[in-house]
Parts: C-alpha cells; structure tokens; sequence
C-alpha cells in the first residue's frame, strides 16, 4: 500500500458521518455490510434448526448465508485461480458447499461467517491506514501570510514559501513553514512535532516548525525549508515509508494457506483417480474423494486460529482497549522489546505545581497566593497548574492582568505589582538543581524584587511504574524511553517509573524515534511502541505494533497504531500483551487437536474405509473442540491472568 502526501480534496457531505461508528462502518463498508447479513442468516437458521421447523426454513436461511458470506472469498478466489494462485478463500467455499452436498449445511455455514467476519476487520483497518497519512497534512496550515520586499503583506498557498521568505504568524495561528524567528516574541505550542506538553517561549532567533501553533504574540518568521522539506512532511514521509516497508500482517494460517490449498486439492484429485485408474468402480471412488476432502479441509484449523484471536480481542474490549484486527493480536504476543514516549504516555499530559522555592521573608503559602492570584486570568498550561495550585478561596483581588508573550504574567495583585516569568539569573543554584529534577522553573517578582522560584513538572501516570515493571518482566528486557522533550526532565521520570538511566533518549525529532525503533527491529528485536502525539506516529508505524493512547492520542497516531488504550490506563498494555501471549498458547493447542484430527481421519479414510458419516462425525468434533477451547477467552478470568 502507498501513499501520497498530496492534501486531499474537500470532503463531501456525508450524512453516515454524523452517525456512530459501528453503525458508520456498516455504511461506508460492503464487506462489513455482507458480513452481517450472513452472520444474521446463519443465527436465524440456527434458531430455525434447532426450533423444530420444517427443513426448507433453514435452509433457505443457510442459502443466504452462503450468498452473502461467501461470494467476496469466492470472486476474490477465482481472480486468484485466473492468476495461477490457489488461495483459501476458494478452498472454504468449496469445503463449506461440500458440508452442504453431504447434509452438514450448518458447519459450512459456520466457516463462511467466520470468513465474511475477518474479511470485515481487514477492510475496515485498510480503511483507517489509508486515511491516517491524509489527517496529518491537516495539522499543516493550508495559506500563509508574506511579507513582501516592501514591507506588503500577501496571504499565499503555504506550498508557495521558498527558502528566505518572510511571514508572519499572529496569535492563534499555525505557523506557515519550518523558520528562524526574525521579530517578536510568544509561546508556541510544538506537541505535534516534539510531543512537549508546554508550549515553549518563542524569540528572535528560535527555530519554528510548521504546524505548531503559536500562542498569543505575533511572530516574525523567515522560511527555513520549503514545504516538502519541512518536519511534517517528513513526518508524513516516515509513516509512508514506515507502512510501505512493514511486513504484512498476516496470521499463521494465513502464511500456510498457498500450500496447504495446492496440496489438499492435488491429494483429493489422486485419491479419486488412483482408484479409477486401477479399476475401480465411480461411485466408491467419488464417495471416498469427497470424504477425504471432507475431513483435510482447513475448517478445524481455521477455527483452531480465529476463535481464540477474536475472543482475545473481544475481552481486551471489554476491558478498554481497541484491538484492530486478529492478526495484531498474534503480532503482540510475539513482542519482547518496549519503547515508551513520555509526555501523555508515562505522564499525565498536564503539568502541576511540583515546588515552591520562597525568598527572605516569603512564605510558601504567601508566594503561592500571590502567584496564583495574578495567574488566575491566564491561558498558559503553566498559569493554569499555578493557579489550580493554591485553593479558590484563598484568592487575592487582581487589576491590570497583563499576558506576556513568550514571558510570563503581569498582574496588580492585592496593591502590589507582580510578575512572573523566566528566571533571570536570581539565584542561579536553586534554579540550577529545580532544572535538574525535570521542572521548568518560573520566577516571581513582587514590586521588581525576586520573591521566589515556582517549579512545575508533569505527573508520571499512577500505574507508570507498575506497568514498567510488568513490561520488562514479560520482556525479559528494561523499556526504553524515547522522549521530545528535554534530558532533564527525561531522566526525572524515568527515575520515577523504574526505568534504568541507560535507557533513556530525549530531544529526539518524530524521525530520529522511528529511527531507533528500526535500529532495534534490525538487530533482531520485535518492538512494541506505545505513544500518543503525531510526534510518535512514525515510530508507531515502523514498529513491529504499535499502541497509543486514546484519550490524549493525536487523530494520526490513532490510527496508524494496532491497538489503542481507550481508557488511557497504561496498566492495560502489559495485560494486553499477555492476554496476546495465551492468545498464541492456544492457537498452537488447537492446531495440535486439528492437526491430529485430520491426520488420524486422512489416515484411516486412506488405508481402511472410513465411512462419511463417521469422517464428518470426527472432523465435526473437532471443529468444535477447537472452538471451544478458543472460546475460553472470553472469561474476564483471562484478562486479570
């Protein structure tokens, strides 16, 4: 599959767009739309069956099912067969319409709906993938404002910059091109790129991204790279080049199906014309042909993988988490290497007051109502956590609030001027050792004199740690933290949730993650990579699965990830991971009973004569062995395990 970082026309008005998402998906998707007509047909003509009522009724409802469920597989088969290629899409529509012609019409029936269902999940993931790079180049501002050699002003298509172009960027808007600040100052919210959560202070001679969103100044931006050179379309080349190389995602009998397809059909052929060739009568010879077709068809062995996948997948629903398909779930059982983004993945996404740091005759409680006070009208994340900091009926009365852009707050807070900012080299040591604990430290003036220092930091998450400690359990190997944000406050959390000094990366660009995750995937390791900004999409992508946060998740990292945390519970990745791991445990349980089944069967129809109602019999039992056994998963046992 590729892509093209082409900005997409306007969407049309669509009235299944304002509907829920299931119910969206059976609009928008004719595989998911025959899927459940025939997962209906069947459930009728199970009812009806097993309701006593005249046979025609059943059947006709099986008919149905076989209609609707099986002529996509069937189409899709015989495109297959015009091509040389013998696939099992064709062999279980043959087998099920084989059920059918020796009065098993419900097993066949069975076998298509589970074949309609999986055709359903992949089409809906297909559609996802494909629409995930196209979100992204929305983050990208459509126009941008120049400046002209005259000092003229002209709003121009962004993809229009070229290098040494000047524009500028008022408040609220995202910023036109990848740039160095000429003029101005203000705040710039860069999560989209290096997955901050804090916008950061933006001045004359800072490197800008496109994208990002400035806050309340109005910058001044000479153009640094043109549009198809910029973070973003980078970040759009790398999920491009990330999905087009990823190995396909296929299950494990999937991966068999060629062979087992070409051989069953050859051995069926030679089991029917052996004996005719050696004299034997037609009718003996065609009824032991199909018998053996019947007990060799992949029908227990396709179960033997599909029910435990989707039960796997249908309890870690249940418990918060989307998994998108059955064959993600078989991925994630095979991972033993972690890598973890920081920012709304190990931590809260929000930062808080952490310290409170007065000076000379400054208490802490009266520096922080003062702080708080004047940042009370503010709009910055920082001002916000001071301000939630100190209880609302503490407040002092506040006049003159005054927003400094890329600086701080300026308020007259009960008769006395107070400003918060940057620190400006008071007490350099206290400011010094906040730093090195992770915080981002602000200062706080009172009547110009310096009355304190504010550090703030963002929470680790409350299961971070346990879920670490689980992860490298299950692994066998330490998580690695891949971080935007800066090594200070990287090596901070990761002291908090376990995980070792070594294996920390921080400042790093959305393509130097998706760099390191393919530097471990070539060293032989199967990455697991769970994030939540755009930032984290390309690495999600080039991972062997992906996780990402749904809550806080970026539109791009959503669906580019495998599987997403619904409830944001970070606990829910190491659960899901060994549910995944059982999951593998009793897909090989069940190709051991199938396997069996079908060798004892092929065995005894071969050198003795099995006789049909026997062969269904065996082969029926363990179908539905398998089945069961599968099923097991369902159990919310299995999740707490």
């Amino acid at each position: 599959m590729t892509f093209t970082a082409t900005r997409p026309p306007a969407p049309r008005p669509d009235r299944a767009a304002a509907l829920p998402g299931p119910y969206r998906v059976l609009l928008t998707l004719p595989e998911a739309r025959w899927a459940a007509l025939a997962t209906a047909a069947f459930l009728v003509g199970v009812g009806l069956h097993f309701g006593g009522a005249p046979s025609w009724l059943p059947w006709a409802a099986w008919v149905l099912c076989y209609a609707a469920g099986g002529w996509d597989p069937a189409r899709s088969g015989l495109a297959a067969l015009a091509e040389r290629t013998l696939d099992v899409d064709l062999l279980m529509v043959v087998a099920a319409l084989a059920a059918a012609a020796i009065g098993q019409p419900l097993e066949g029936a069975l076998l298509i709906v589970i074949f309609a269902t999986s055709g359903a999940l992949e089409a809906f993931a297909t559609r996802r993938t494909e629409d995930s790079v196209r979100s992204l180049l929305e983050l990208a501002p459509q126009r941008a404002c120049r400046v002209g050699p005259d000092g003229r002003e002209e709003v121009v298509a962004a993809e229009r910059l070229v290098v040494g172009d000047l524009v500028v960027v008022r408040p609220g808007e995202r910023v036109g091109a990848d740039g160095i600040v000429t003029g101005g100052t203000s705040d710039v919210d860069q999560a989209s790129v290096t997955g901050e959560g804090i916008p950061v202070p933006r001045t004359e001679g800072d490197e800008v991204f496109a994208g990002t969103l400035n806050g309340s100044g109005v910058l001044r931006v000479r153009v640094r790279r043109p549009a198809h050179d910029s973070v973003i379309a980078r970040i759009v080349a790398a999920v491009e080049e990330a999905s087009a190389t990823k190995a396909p995602r296929q299950l494990f009998v999937e991966r068999i199906e060629q062979r087992y397809a070409v051989g069953m059909v050859a051995a069926t052929v030679a089991v029917f014309a052996v004996p005719m060739l050696l004299g034997a009568d037609l009718e003996p010879s065609l009824l032991r042909a199909m018998t053996f077709m019947v007990v060799a068809s992949p029908c227990a062995v396709v179960l033997a993988t599909m029910p435990p996948l989707l039960a796997a997948v249908a309890t870690a629903g249940r418990h918060g988490v989307l998994v998108k398909s059955a064959a993600v779930l078989e991925r994630l059982g095979s991972v033993d290497q972690v890598v973890l983004d920081k920012t709304g993945t190990l931590t809260e996404g929000r930062p808080r007051l952490a310290e409170v740091r007065p000076f000379g005759q400054w208490t802490e409680r009266e520096l922080l109502r003062i702080a708080a006070a004047a940042e009370r009208g503010s709009e910055h994340p920082l001002g916000r956590a001071v301000a939630a900091a100190a209880p609302e009926e503490e407040s002092l009365p506040v006049s003159d609030f005054e927003a400094l852009p890329g600086r701080g707050v300026r308020a007259r807070v009960a008769g006395r001027d107070v400003e918060i900012s940057a620190p400006r080299g008071t007490a350099a040591a206290a400011v010094a050792a906040l730093e090195r604990d992770g915080c981002t430290v602000a200062e706080v003036r009172v009547d110009g004199e310096p009355a304190g220092l504010l550090g703030l930091v963002d929470r680790p998450r409350a299961d971070a740690a346990a879920a670490v400690a689980r992860l490298e359990l299950l692994t066998g190997r330490p998580p690695l933290l891949l971080t935007g944000d800066r090594p200070a406050a990287a090596t901070r959390l990761a002291g908090l949730t376990g995980i070792r000094p070594d294996r920390v990366r921080a400042a790093l660009l959305p393509q130097d993650k998706a760099d390191a995750v393919r530097e471990l995937e070539r060293s032989g390791s199967r990455v697991l990579a769970v994030g939540d900004g755009v930032n984290d999409a390309p690495a999600l992508a080039a991972a062997h699965a992906g996780i990402a946060m749904g809550g806080s998740g970026a539109d791009l990292t959503l669906r580019t990830a495998d599987a997403v945390l619904v409830r944001d519970e970070l606990a829910a990745v190491p659960a899901l991971v060994a549910l995944s791991r059982r999951a593998r445990r009793l897909v090989l349980q069940n190709l051991v009973i199938a396997g069996t089944a079908i060798v004892v069967l092929v065995t005894w129809d071969l050198v003795w004569h099995l006789p049909l109602p026997l062969g269904v019999a065996g082969h029926e039992g363990s179908t539905v062995l398998v089945g069961l056994n599968g099923l097991r998963l369902l159990r919310d046992r299995a999740w707490r395990a």
